[in-house]
């Protein structure tokens, strides 16, 4: 995920925390759509397919939202 398998343990998490936008402790399809910005200001939006595929890839538990040691493991299984 952009160069994030690299990154320590801290990093992705602080990584993860300036995704979720509204601080709920997740990040949900909504600020998913929009990861991609998260590391380019000119990068685009993922398509609804897209966003519904890395959700797919990253929620492991099925409640419809990326925790951040889901997201952690969706870094290192990239």
């Amino acid at each position: 995920m952009v160069g994030l398998k690299k990154k320590s343990a801290d990093d992705v998490k602080k990584v993860f925390h300036m995704l979720d936008k509204d601080k709920s402790g997740f990040i949900e399809e909504d600020e998913l759509g929009f990861i991609l910005k998260g590391f380019s200001p000119d990068a685009r939006d993922l398509s609804a397919k897209e966003t519904k595929m890395l959700m797919a890839a990253g929620d492991k538990d099925g409640d419809g939202k990326i925790g951040v040691d889901e997201f952690s493991t969706l870094v290192a299984e990239s």
